[in-house]
């Protein structure tokens, strides 16, 4: 056990839960004023929830002895065997890799609640989250880092662009299509009501970053290092190719436009950030922006209400990102990876394409088949009257503010 690797990765894991209220504070900012605390609450409780199915069966499922390269085995159900020794192979306690491995299967299903923010119940929302981090998030996490199919054919995903960013976004999409627009939605103006809060909200998620993409690293080395410095330097990129994109295309920027160009250039980043050099992850980031921006215009072309973008920023911005690794990857940065198309090596472009179109397709179909079977038991939607009280009130009894 090396006692430096092990306090950094107990840092990145405190940094990466500190992201899931940072997102919870980003999206309750985006949100009408009567449905802040329900956006908030819905985030937050993720900490809670998956807290306990994670140490009950999830940390197993996700990275127990693996089983035809789909699922892990019930070697660690209740945390048995994990404890303060050394994983094999590593020289942090193996009960700190499960704690770092938690907050981010508590991140991904707080990532779809801005998809049908404003309009869930919360009876339907907790059972999804159960439902959705069960049979989704932990069969494609074993898939990527548990030992399944993706992780013995090559294809990289360094801190989650695959497992967390395209698998959030393709569930958020079927989401925010089975649940419907919200009342008034393309009729009537629907503006955030707190953009300071969402501001602060990305500068938590950006300064967490630098813990899920460095900490991904597992050791306090030169690899944590370059993904640190990745991760600030597509993000700031991102930030400002979405400002300048809108400055554009709509006369003026917009602190929401940086704070989610910001967002945006951190997702790019997340599947390459330990295997590209910080000059590609300059056109990583800048490409993220743009496109990400373009993808948020498109949503309200092709009409699905996807209320705070996950879909155009997660989805797309990951799927980009595994591209974009299968591009600027390079041994040069790090030996444990895999050159890319710019250095010679156009199969690992097509392995990522394979990972993001598996992850795709897996995500939405069985996203699909939860949220159709919550919708046929309790319901998914919250009665209109209820939707037009605000969810604070009706499903809550609390309000946000009192002026």
């Amino acid at each position: 056990m090396d006692t430096g690797d092990t306090a950094f990765m107990l840092m990145a894991t405190a940094m990466v839960m500190l992201m899931t209220p940072g997102l919870a504070l980003f999206y309750g900012g985006m949100v009408r004023s009567k449905n802040v605390l329900s956006t908030l609450l819905q985030g937050f409780i993720c900490l809670g929830v998956v807290t306990i199915i994670w140490v009950l069966y999830g940390y197993s499922m996700a990275f127990g002895t693996d089983v035809n390269g789909l699922i892990g085995g019930m070697d660690f159900l209740l945390l048995r065997g994990v404890g303060a020794e050394p994983m094999e192979g590593s020289t942090i306690p193996h009960l700190v890799f499960c704690a770092f491995q938690l907050m981010f299967a508590v991140i991904t299903p707080a990532l779809i609640t801005g998809a049908f923010a404003e309009r869930i119940k919360f009876s339907a929302f907790l059972l999804f989250t159960v439902l959705w981090t069960t049979f989704v998030y932990f069969p494609i996490c074993h898939w990527v880092w548990g030992g399944g199919w993706i992780s013995n054919h090559g294809g990289l995903d360094f801190a989650g662009g695959t497992v967390i960013h395209i698998n959030s976004g393709a569930a958020a999409l079927v989401a925010a299509l089975l649940i419907g627009k919200r009342k008034g939605w393309g009729r009537e103006a629907i503006h955030p009501h707190n953009l300071g809060m969402t501001l602060l909200g990305a500068g938590l998620l950006w300064f967490g970053w630098f813990g899920f993409n460095a900490g991904s690293a597992l050791a306090a080395d030169g690899i944590a290092a370059i993904a640190l410095m990745t991760t600030q330097v597509a993000a700031g990129c991102g930030a400002l190719a979405w400002l300048f994109a809108e400055w554009f295309k709509q006369g003026k920027p917009t602190i929401l436009g940086a704070a989610s160009g910001a967002i945006a250039g951190l997702v790019a980043i997340t599947p390459g950030a330990g295997y590209v050099s910080p000059a590609s992850a300059i056109i990583i980031g800048l490409a993220g922006g743009v496109i990400c921006y373009a993808a948020v215009l498109v949503k309200n072309r092709l009409g699905y209400d996807d209320a705070l973008d996950v879909v155009g920023i997660h989805g797309v911005g990951g799927l980009w990102g595994a591209l974009a690794t299968g591009m600027f990857a390079s041994l040069a940065v790090n030996p444990g990876g895999a050159d890319g198309l710019f250095f010679g090596n156009a199969k690992l472009l097509l392995t990522q394409a394979v990972d993001a179109g598996a992850t795709i397709i897996y995500s939405v179909v069985v996203s699909f088949i939860i949220l159709k079977g919550i919708d046929l038991v309790i319901g998914l939607r919250v009665d209109i009257d209820d939707e037009i009280q605000g969810l604070d009130i009706s499903q809550h009894s609390e309000i946000g503010y009192t002026l």
